[in-house]
């Protein structure tokens, strides 16, 4: 366990960063709408996150590049490589400044719980926080102040979750059994597209080879994603099994559930739900940009650390373009939402190009994928495909 946590950094980031508002608020809706019968979406969606990011981990670290930099460098043909570049940065940078948006406003929202008084200034200080963060350009400060956020977030969210009491086998049940109740596929959608998120892939690539330089870290960096994800599927779980205690009312996201538990369990629940989305947020918060920055450099073959003054533009300019909109009073649960089922749209787009990848020999050498990990990526993408295909006609 000394050893894990001397090593614990990148797997921890990742989950810091799918653990945002998207999360808190899909996690939400799935409990108060469907009670413990999606779990099993949420288990599945963890599975899925360990498969693909053990593959974006073992690549950054194999190759000693950015995921973007890899895909570039095996396309030939001129046209098809600007055309994936186009789409990498047109999903990923421009995505993560419509998710900063939510990502601030949840991080403000949970700050509301201790005073509404200045809650217009809220999104500005988690910006300048975050900012902060980022400007320090140094590795270990930023790895150490999300696990610190990762830790309070998670501390809340299962706390929250034990005060309900819950039904222990009906949650058994709910995790292991699927049932899909009917018109809820865009709520499955949107629980993996909250936990696979496809710009983690490429900030993973990227953080590892950050911290570890050898094929011998490979191991570490195994167990770091591994134990990493799964706590953060806890603290998911966790958000699904607190909704489901609430009846009545419109609960949205995790300030209203807040108010939902308050006659239960008292004012406490409030604080603990406040502190935890705002964890989330600003965890969100610094993790988008720096994915959309390191993907911009990956894409461009940009060289230099996390002070390079072109790492910190794109970030600078997502994390602002967050702080305006967060500032513009825009319903943070609406775009947050969607902004999720199009994460689940797209997620089977980005595994294609990883799983294409992690087989090539001349990339990973002897570190290629095996027959049963292919077997899982395939099966999870066919899975992402179907569920995608299905919610596009339910909503027509």
């Amino acid at each position: 366990m000394f050893k894990w946590t001397k090593n614990i950094g990148p797997g921890t980031l990742v989950a810091a960063a799918f653990i945002g508002p998207g999360t808190v608020t899909m996690c939400t809706k799935a409990g108060v709408q469907f009670g413990y019968s999606l779990l099993w979406a949420m288990l599945l969606s963890i599975i899925a996150t360990i498969v693909l990011q053990e593959m974006a981990a073992r690549t950054g670290i194999i190759t000693q590049k950015g995921l973007a930099e890899v895909i570039k460098g095996q396309i030939t043909s001129p046209l098809l490589r600007n055309l994936a570049i186009f789409l990498i940065l047109g999903a990923i940078v421009i995505g993560n400044a419509a998710y900063e948006a939510g990502n601030i406003s949840g991080a403000a929202l949970g700050m509301q719980v201790f005073g509404e008084a200045n809650a217009m200034l809220y999104p500005i200080l988690i910006g300048v926080i975050a900012f902060i963060v980022l400007f320090i350009g140094n590795y270990k400060v930023l790895e150490r102040s999300l696990v610190t956020l990762v830790l309070l977030m998670s501390i809340s969210f299962i706390i929250t979750a034990i005060l309900t009491k819950p039904d222990i086998m009906a949650i058994l049940k709910g995790t292991f059994v699927p049932t899909i109740p009917k018109d809820n596929f865009l709520i499955i959608i949107g629980l993996i597209g909250t936990t696979v998120v496809p710009y983690n892939l490429f900030l993973h690539a990227s953080l590892v080879k950050e911290k570890w330089k050898t094929k011998e870290d490979l191991v570490i960096a195994r167990k770091d994603t591994f134990i990493s994800i799964i706590l953060g599927g806890i603290v998911s779980m966790a958000i699904i099994v607190a909704a489901t205690a609430t009846t009545g009312g419109d609960i949205t996201n995790a300030f209203d559930l807040a108010k939902g538990l308050e006659p239960l369990y008292g004012e406490y629940a409030k604080y603990l739900l406040g502190l935890g989305l705002f964890a989330a947020g600003i965890t969100s918060a610094i993790t988008a940009p720096l994915a959309a920055a390191y993907v911009a450099k990956s894409c461009f073959g940009w060289k230099g650390t996390l002070k390079d003054n072109r790492f910190r533009v794109v970030w600078a300019i997502i994390l602002i373009l967050g702080v305006v909109f967060s500032s513009m009073k825009f319903n943070p649960v609406e775009v947050i939402t969607f902004a999720q089922v199009a994460n689940g749209l797209l997620l089977p787009i980005v595994a294609i190009f990883l799983v294409w990848i992690v087989n090539k020999s001349n990339v990973l050498g002897k570190y290629k994928n095996t027959l049963f990990q292919n077997i899982l990526a395939i099966c999870i993408i066919l899975i992402t495909i179907v569920l995608g295909i299905k919610g596009i006609v339910s909503v027509f």
